[in-house]
């Protein structure tokens, strides 16, 4: 079974009912969400009752419950030495967010070294989420690939081993391969499963829980993490198709963080049609504010 769907808002007011009527709107199967802004680490208490209410709607529309995915605030930064404990505790709060709503997998960006350089940064980053796990239950924390963007670290195979080296409980540990990002980073995407061959060995595809599908508006390897709509970038649709239905992902949740149309209408719905039909239509988005 294909998963896929797209990024969708949670206000304050709908939260997850607001969040599934969104995925529906789309024809998706799955979604991603952050628990607030996702710029500021304010947030609300969660409603019981609109959870519920999303739960049956879920099931009455074909979205499996089991594959959400919550992505923390990219505000946050585990690998800051001086930011690592408030950090910590909004983290724990997080993933206690996620059990309240039943989300398994929360994509974390593993953050940025800011001057104090890699070696630190990834134990800052190991201690940190050792601390969250300890303090938490369930929620199985998926380090998202990076472009290599300013000091970010996690921008190969080689920082993402040594992170999940560090984990004492491997379960709670994951991966988010994003496309655009590993683009961006260096990696041939139309050559994705020999990417896959050397994750297998250094880590292991087991690891890997969601893939974040996007192109790119940039040439390989410009560390910039500029996403493009789907086929629409320098990747292609062709390679993002091949990275969608290859089997050696599994039934992992494929999540779309594409561009909206100009700055106003979500492309989503469009992409997931083209995807589900592996078509191709450049003309896909021409009549969008008419729809």
């Amino acid at each position: 079974m294909l998963y896929i769907g797209s990024n969708v808002s949670f206000s304050k007011t709908n939260q997850l009912v607001g969040s599934v009527e969104e995925a529906i709107k789309y024809k998706a199967n799955t979604f991603m969400f952050y628990t607030g802004a996702p710029q500021n680490t304010m947030r609300y208490p969660l409603d019981k009752k609109l959870i519920d209410e999303a739960i049956d709607m879920m099931k009455n529309n074909g979205i499996e419950y089991s594959k959400l995915i919550v992505h923390a605030p990219y505000v946050v930064n585990l690998a800051n030495t001086e930011k690592m404990d408030f950090s910590i505790d909004f983290l724990t709060g997080e993933v206690n967010r996620c059990n309240s709503l039943g989300i398994l997998n929360m994509v974390l960006h593993p953050g940025s070294h800011v001057g104090f350089g890699v070696d630190t940064a990834i134990s800052n980053i190991i201690t940190g989420l050792n601390k969250i796990i300890k303090n938490t239950k369930n929620v199985r924390i998926l380090l998202e690939t990076m472009a290599g963007k300013g000091t970010e670290v996690g921008t190969d195979i080689e920082q993402l081993k040594k992170i999940i080296a560090g984990i004492e409980d491997k379960k709670r540990i994951g991966v988010c391969l994003d496309t655009c990002h590993l683009n961006d980073s260096g990696v041939d995407i139309s050559k994705f499963d020999e990417y896959l061959d050397e994750f297998d060995k250094e880590i292991g595809l087991s690891y890997i829980g969601c893939i974040h599908v996007n192109d790119s508006k940039n040439d390989i390897g410009s560390h910039k993490d500029r996403h493009a709509n789907i086929g629409f970038g320098t990747i292609g649709f062709d390679n993002l198709i091949k990275v969608i239905y290859n089997n050696r992902l599994g039934d992992i949740p494929r999540i779309l963080e594409t561009p909206y149309i100009d700055h106003n209408y979500a492309p989503y719905k469009y992409e997931i049609s083209m995807i589900r039909n592996k078509k191709f239509n450049k003309n896909i988005f021409d009549n969008i504010e008419n729809d």
